[in-house]
C-alpha cells in the first residue's frame, strides 16, 4: 500500500516538473505564474505528509529534560 501511496506522490511531482519543464521551452503551462505552481507543489507536497508534524516524541523530551535540569541547577546554586 506505500509503494502505491509513494509511486502516485511521484508520479505526480513528476508531472508539475514536466509542466514546468514544458512552460520553460516556451510551450503552454498548466500554470499562469510561479506562484500558482509552488502553490500546487505544496499542496502536493502537503499530500504526500512531508509538512506533517514529527513522528518522535523525542526531541521534545529532551528539551523538557534539558530545561529541568537546567532549572534544578539554578536553584541549587541560588
Amino acid at each position: 500500500m506505500e509503494s502505491t501511496r509513494l509511486h502516485n506522490a511521484q508520479s505526480a511531482l513528476l508531472s508539475l516538473e514536466a509542466a514546468a519543464t514544458t512552460a520553460r521551452g516556451g510551450f503552454g503551462c498548466l500554470f499562469s505564474s510561479s506562484a500558482e505552481y509552488e502553490t500546487a507543489l505544496i499542496a502536493q507536497r502537503r499530500a504526500q505528509g512531508r509538512y506533517g508534524r514529527p513522528r518522535s516524541p523525542w526531541p521534545m523530551l529532551m528539551f523538557v529534560g534539558i530545561t529541568l535540569m537546567v532549572l534544578g541547577t539554578v536553584l541549587v546554586f541560588n
